[in-house]
């Protein structure tokens, strides 16, 4: 990959957020274990991790040590889309299938099994021309305006040439010294290119009370996951609206302090991925609903990021994105919403359509289903 400032070793890992790109460089060891890699920063064996943790833990990771870790201060700029044909396209599940999905997790929740559960889709693409890896992570940070982007060689987990690829906008965790924010993503709404219709939207995601409660089920999460380490953990009561270019979504900025510093960032995904946001509530019962009823995620829906020797980094929860093959010409995107007993399949099957838009407008194609 030819990313500026690759002078050090080929560029196997980067992350732009707003407040700059972090880039690794090479590789001096693999790991597919995701707690063998946690383990190595912190005996000290690594200098750093940088990579993608699958949603289930106990599939193949894609984590390296790489040979340099370098901080640029700016964010990606970005680069309008290449267009791209679509000569084939795959549903995992069609749309029938997926909506009879979402009706079976509503009478789940109704029996009170689960309270919630999110039900994701995967949409496999043959494209031409080739994609570019390097002009396509340029495109996604074009697309939104904190120039959010992420690509990650993820051979170690595909054992091939694949790359994953996206512009996740949920912030999973960020650590530096023993201060650790968090800032997640739970209920949304399709934007609107209408002014008038668009802010009606944003409205009435901020009185949803189906969104509220889905959101809420995340806040809670990670309270108490993050509560037994942490001296402190401020988050207000109510949520944001925040936009991405397709997207309005509650999120709600989280800021803690942890009692002990040698926990480290990777300690910290491993111990909040996946959240509800992605998976559902309770964590085990949704996760093993999601198991029953969809194809293996992989790497969706887990966390990518880095962490350095110091224990300190950041990780995005791994939503849109798209994984493109060896053959750059096949890739696969996914998009998934939070299903709670006030959900409507129809509407929940809109939302991962208006979500897959993310990566399908990257791409340059006209439309996304």
């Amino acid at each position: 990959m030819a990313f500026p400032d690759d002078s050090v070793s080929p560029v196997m890992f980067v992350l732009s957020r707003p407040h700059g790109t972090v880039r690794g460089h090479g590789q001096r060891r693999r790991f597919t274990e995701a707690a063998a890699a946690a383990h190595a920063v912190r005996a000290g064996a690594v200098d750093a991790i940088t990579g993608a943790i699958p949603f289930d833990q106990d599939d193949r990771a894609a984590l390296v040590a790489p040979v340099a870790l370098t901080h640029d201060p700016a964010p990606f700029a970005g680069t309008p889309p290449r267009h791209h044909d679509v000569t084939s396209r795959t549903l995992h599940p069609d749309h029938a299938v997926h909506r009879d999905r979402v009706t079976h997790a509503i009478k789940t929740i109704a029996d009170g099994t689960v309270d919630k559960v999110v039900l994701a889709r995967a949409v496999d693409l043959s494209v031409t021309p080739v994609v570019d890896v390097d002009h396509l992570i340029g495109a996604l940070a074009h697309g939104n305006t904190e120039h959010n982007a992420f690509a990650v060689d993820v051979s170690a987990a595909t054992g091939d040439s694949s790359w994953l690829l996206g512009a996740s906008p949920e912030v999973l965790l960020r650590k530096h010294g023993r201060v650790v924010t968090a800032q997640p993503y739970a209920g949304s709404a399709p934007r609107s290119s209408d002014p008038e219709t668009d802010r009606a939207a944003a409205a009435t995601l901020a009185s949803s009370g189906k969104d509220l409660a889905e959101h809420a089920f995340v806040v809670d999460y990670l309270r108490d996951r993050l509560g037994p380490l942490c001296a402190d953990l401020k988050a207000p009561p109510t949520p944001e609206i925040r936009a991405t270019g397709e997207i309005w979504h509650l999120a709600t900025p989280i800021r803690a302090t942890l009692r002990d510093d040698s926990v480290t960032a990777l300690d910290l995904a491993l111990l909040l991925s996946p959240t509800p946001a992605v998976c559902g509530t309770p964590s085990d019962v949704a996760a093993q609903f999601i198991r029953d009823v969809e194809e293996p995620r992989g790497l969706y829906g887990g966390a990518v990021g880095w962490c350095d020797g110091d224990g300190d980094g950041e990780w995005m929860v791994t939503i849109r994105c798209v994984q493109v093959a060896d053959d750059r010409h096949t890739l696969r995107t996914w998009a998934g919403g939070g299903i709670v007993a006030q959900s409507d399949p129809q509407a929940e099957l809109d939302e991962t359509t208006a979500k897959l838009r993310t990566v399908i407008a990257a791409l340059g194609i006209d439309d996304a289903r």
